[in-house]
C-alpha cells in the first residue's frame, strides 16, 4: 500500500471493532495521522490504539474532549450510529463520515453543524485476516462537493477502486453483498457440517466453489444455474429432503432456495441456456 503525498489527513476513528481494527492501521500505513481512537468501551480503544504506534486512545466516554481533526470516521455498528451521533460533540463544520453500507447520508441531518459523509469499504472484516486494501472497493458520498472530494482523495490513498455511490445505490450494493457474502457463508457452514458428519473436509468442495464463482462472474449468474432444482429432478430433490428431515432449519433453507431457483428459471425474462449439470 502506498500513500499519496498530496494528502495527509488528521483522522479520529470512532469505534474499535472489526472495521476499525482493519481501517485504523491501514490509514496510518497510508500516511495519515491518527489523532485518536474512541470506543464506548475505553479498554477496547486502548487495545486498538496500542496496535498503531503513536495513536492515543480517547478514554473519555462522553465525547467531551474530542481533539480537532480533518475527519471523524464512525466505524461502529449500523444500529449504533444514531446514538453515537446524538452523544458526540463535534466541532462546528467538522467532516463526519460513517462506514456503513446501509445507513443513509441523511442520518447527519440531525447534526446541522457538521458536514456528513460516507466512506464504505465493500468487504467483509474478520479478526486475524489481513486485507489487501488496494483491492477493496470504497463507496464514497459527501454532503458537499468539498467533503466528497476530500473523502475521494482519502480513498485513493488506500484503494485502487474508489467511486462516488449515492445512498440508494449503496443500499442496493449492501443487500447484494449480504446475499453474496453472509448468506453464502451460512450455506457453506451447512455444507461444512454435513460433510463433517461423514468425516469429510470442506476443502473437498474447493474446486466446485472456485468454478461456481468464476462462472458467475463471467456470466449473468441466473443463466448458468445448474443442479437438481434447475432441472426439476424430483427423485434427487426428494432424497435430499429426506436426508435433511433431522435438520428442519436447513430443510427450510433447502426448500426455499429450490423454490426460488425454479421460479426464477420460469420467469419470462430468464435466459436459461447453458451450464453443466451436477
Amino acid at each position: 500500500m502506498t500513500s499519496d503525498p498530496a494528502i495527509s489527513l488528521r483522522v479520529i476513528v470512532i469505534g474499535a471493532g472489526r472495521v476499525a481494527s482493519q481501517l485504523a492501521p491501514a490509514l496510518r500505513h497510508a500516511g495519515h495521522q491518527l489523532a485518536g481512537i474512541w470506543s464506548r468501551t475505553p479498554a477496547t480503544a486502548a487495545v486498538l490504539a496500542a496496535t498503531v504506534p503513536g495513536t492515543p486512545a480517547l478514554l473519555t466516554p462522553d465525547f467531551a474532549t474530542l481533539p480537532l481533526a480533518d475527519l471523524y470516521l464512525l466505524a461502529v455498528p449500523d444500529a449504533a450510529i444514531p446514538a453515537v451521533l446524538a452523544q458526540a460533540r463535534f466541532p462546528a463544520g467538522a467532516l463526519v463520515a460513517h462506514t456503513s453500507g446501509t445507513v443513509p447520508l441523511s442520518v447527519f441531518e440531525a447534526l446541522p453543524h457538521v458536514v456528513g459523509g460516507v466512506f464504505y469499504p465493500l468487504q467483509t472484516f474478520s479478526a486475524g485476516r489481513i486485507l489487501d486494501w488496494r483491492a477493496v472497493p470504497l463507496c464514497i458520498e459527501g454532503a458537499t462537493p468539498a467533503a466528497q472530494d476530500l473523502l475521494l482523495a482519502l480513498g485513493h490513498t488506500l484503494s485502487g477502486s474508489v467511486q462516488v455511490v449515492g445512498t440508494p445505490q449503496r443500499q442496493a450494493i449492501h443487500i447484494a453483498a449480504v446475499f453474496a457474502c453472509n448468506f453464502t457463508n451460512h450455506l457453506l457452514g451447512i455444507s461444512h457440517a454435513l460433510l463433517a458428519q461423514e468425516q469429510l473436509p470442506l476443502a473437498l468442495l474447493a474446486p466446485l466453489l472456485h468454478e461456481t464463482v468464476e462462472k458467475a462472474l463471467a456470466n449473468p449468474p441466473f443463466t448458468v444455474q445448474t443442479g437438481p432444482a434447475a432441472r426439476h429432478d424430483a427423485p434427487t430433490l426428494a432424497r435430499h429432503q429426506a436426508a435433511l428431515t433431522d435438520y428442519p432449519a436447513w430443510l427450510a433453507v433447502y426448500n426455499a432456495l429450490t423454490s426460488s431457483i425454479q421460479k426464477q428459471l420460469e420467469a419470462p425474462a430468464a435466459n436459461n441456456q447453458g451450464g453443466i449439470e451436477l
